[in-house]
């Protein structure tokens, strides 16, 4: 799909759809007028009888009929203005490129660009815009035939709508980063919807590989051989009972000063979650090859570093297992010793990520971190919390904790903080081993970071349970059905405010 900047009065622009977005009360601004007289008042008329009012997510389809150089003109509601926000056009802009699709629309013009948003200039908007448009086409279709693929077909042309040329090698520039962005967020999309017979741990650490040679990453993998030798005891627990042998991965992104201390990002690498021999029920549990979205984050995220050229070093770390019962499969009641040295008592062998992220964390202290953030589609208690619409972070510093708060609401994958207290630590102590990894029912998600803080204890660290943002049921704007890519774009936000970058 080819995206281009233009300066243009967007009632004056030749396309197939000219996509404009419009405020609820926004109806009296002058291209609106414009464009209702132009309309023979249908607008009016729609908006009178309450058929389009500009409530957030609306939409009407017009037929200019030759009193416009545009062929259709599709209205896209954004709410109320004072709620107005980039992720308010990335939606828009998600909605307009599924109805563009399913028209079969081969070009369109955005002036999205022109919705003003508080603290945004044209750039943000530009860049807003089009990661809405480029998300929202993505969809999973390696195992799709021809004939399906060509039943879909997006548009071929896009063009992103500016009044001034004096702002348009600065759009130029955002779109470049939206480009890139959305290249890294596909990335980890495509991870996560590959099967399970495709998607072995190698095969994990294959397209690490394959991502770090487009770009300038590091990349390392420790095999069975040398996580064995390292003592990473609770990883290789989880992973005897599949014939799968695991892996972790490490990639490393060095944007910063020669000897700055990385930020370290843990993602959760199980390419297929059956319970192993607390085994799961049969119903969903095909969608359980999305339980290495954290570690698909990762990968993601130092992908779109090393494109980006972010300013800053960075480490990725990928413990990447499979999880299925057996006759070798780790059993209720084992008792693993960690890469940490510290004993944990398996209660649950279906709460197997905290244990890969257990050796993983402590794996993390080689590289002297400045912080170290992990992902994981950790537990089903976070669905039950909060459920498909923010990922739960938890952490031992606050100030880390309200940056990727903030990150959040920049990206628009929004996160929610739940505690961390002490008194936690009760529901996970083990009477035969240091810890145990579960603490029961109550509290599921904060327990189990009360277990990852055991293990991330030398470092500024922070925790997010993607349990409920990393896979969707339906569609969404910008976020078709299946893997989200969620934690990509979060971090790079995190990433770029921490560095100082200019957006």
């Amino acid at each position: 799909m080819d995206i281009r900047i233009r300066k243009a009065s967007p009632l004056q622009v030749k396309t197939a759809c000219l996509v404009i977005g419009i405020y609820e009360k926004g109806f009296s601004e002058l291209i609106y007028k414009e464009l209702d007289q132009l309309l023979g008042g249908l607008l009016h008329k729609a908006r009178r009888s309450g058929e389009f009012t500009g409530r957030k997510g609306e939409q009407i389809l017009f037929q200019p009929a030759g009193q416009l150089p545009a062929e259709r003109v599709l209205l896209v509601g954004l709410g109320p203005k004072a709620e107005g926000s980039l992720d308010g056009i990335r939606l828009a802009a998600g909605s307009a490129m599924q109805v563009l699709t399913s028209k079969k629309f081969g070009q369109a013009a955005f002036a999205l660009p022109l919705c003003a948003v508080r603290q945004s200039d044209w750039a943000d908007r530009v860049q807003a815009t089009a990661e809405g448009a480029l998300l929202a086409g993505y969809r999973y279709d390696r195992f799709l035939g021809d004939k399906a693929k060509e039943a879909r077909k997006l548009p071929q042309t896009l063009t992103l709508l500016i009044e001034s040329n004096h702002d348009k090698q600065a759009c130029e520039s955002a779109l470049d980063r939206a480009q890139k962005l959305c290249r890294a967020v596909i990335t980890a999309r495509d991870l996560v919807n590959a099967p399970g017979n495709v998607k072995s741990p190698a095969y994990l650490a294959e397209q690490a590989q394959a991502a770090a040679d487009q770009c300038s990453l590091k990349c390392k993998i420790l095999g069975q051989k040398e996580l064995t030798k390292a003592g990473c005891g609770a990883l290789l627990g989880v992973a005897q009972g599949s014939v799968r042998e695991p892996q972790m991965i490490l990639l490393e992104h060095q944007g910063g000063q020669k000897g700055q201390a990385p930020v370290v990002l843990v993602g959760k690498g199980v390419v297929f979650d059956a319970g192993g021999i607390s085994l799961k029920p049969a119903e969903k549990m095909d969608e359980m090859k999305m339980d290495m979205a954290g570690g698909a984050a990762v990968i993601g995220t130092l992908f779109a570093a090393a494109l980006l050229e972010l300013p800053i070093n960075l480490v990725g770390i990928v413990p990447a297992v499979e999880n299925l019962p057996s006759g070798t499969a780790y059993r209720p009641g084992d008792i693993l010793t960690s890469l940490s040295g510290q004993t944990i008592e398996v209660l649950n062998t279906d709460a197997e990520g905290r244990l890969i992220l257990a050796d993983a964390l402590t794996y993390a202290k080689r590289y002297e971190p400045r912080m170290v953030i992990d992902l994981a589609t950790l537990t089903g208690a976070c669905i039950i919390a909060l459920g498909h619409h923010a990922t739960a972070v938890l952490g031992n510093d606050q100030k880390l904790v309200d940056a990727l708060l903030n990150a959040g609401k920049e990206s628009g994958e929004r996160l929610w903080q739940l505690p961390l207290w002490d008194d936690y630590d009760q529901q996970i102590k083990s009477d035969v081993a240091d810890v145990k990894n579960t603490g029961g029912r109550p509290a599921g998600t904060i327990t189990a970071a009360a277990f990852l803080k055991k293990f991330a204890g030398d470092f500024d660290w922070a925790h997010l349970d993607i349990a409920g943002t990393a896979w969707r049921d339906q569609d969404q704007p910008y976020i078709p059905k299946g893997g989200t890519g969620v934690g990509v774009r979060l971090l790079v936000a995190f990433l770029q405010d921490l560095a100082g970058s200019v957006k």
